[in-house]
């Protein structure tokens, strides 16, 4: 099957931007013909997700409440990054501020997009090893709670429905798969 867009874009405007978003609305016609609207969110940083290991497989879960998720949820270290920068610099700079902890050895695990209907977000996963604990300092705008945990409990709280967060669910899904064939 031939790789083709069939969208054709009408008329874009742009509806909403703050520092981190925009929002355009898209007049379209859609695949079938129609015409229609289609909303996309652009990011103006890259997702950035670590997932620490240590040499006893431990690693380390963060957990804070979600505002548009009206939830709290545990997750995998993770923040933005600025796209004029290279990812590792920010992954290393997140996972200092959100647990502390620094890392000799870094591994890109995975290159994801978060919500590819509405956004052209894209997420950048590392494996972090040779880890050495120092001070968090979070950003103002975070509550967290670290939690160090066995990566077998992580892996079950993916199973269980407890970690939901999608970077953490890759990220401990892949490694799962990598530690199982010997590769982790």
């Amino acid at each position: 099957m031939e790789e083709k867009n069939p969208w054709v874009t009408v008329e874009s405007r742009k509806i909403y931007e703050n520092n981190w978003i925009g929002l355009t609305e898209h007049q379209v016609i859609n695949p079938s013909g129609g015409p229609g609207i289609y909303g996309e969110i652009h990011f103006k940083n890259l997702a950035i997700g670590i997932l620490p290991l240590d040499e006893n497989r431990n690693t380390w879960l963060v957990g804070q409440y979600r505002f548009p998720l009206k939830a709290y949820s545990w997750e995998i270290p993770e923040g933005g990054g600025p796209l004029e920068l290279p990812p590792l610099d920010s992954a290393k700079r997140e996972l200092l501020e959100e647990t502390g902890l620094t890392a000799t050895t870094w591994t890109e695990l995975q290159r994801m997009h978060l919500s590819n209907s509405v956004s052209n977000e894209l997420a950048i996963i590392y494996i972090a090893t040779g880890l050495t604990m120092g001070i968090a300092a979070p950003e103002e705008t975070e509550e967290l709670v670290l939690r160090k945990v066995h990566f077998d409990e992580a892996y079950a709280m993916v199973m269980d429905g407890r970690i939901t967060d999608s970077m953490s669910v890759a990220a401990i899904l892949k490694a799962n798969i990598l530690i199982q064939e010997g590769k982790l």
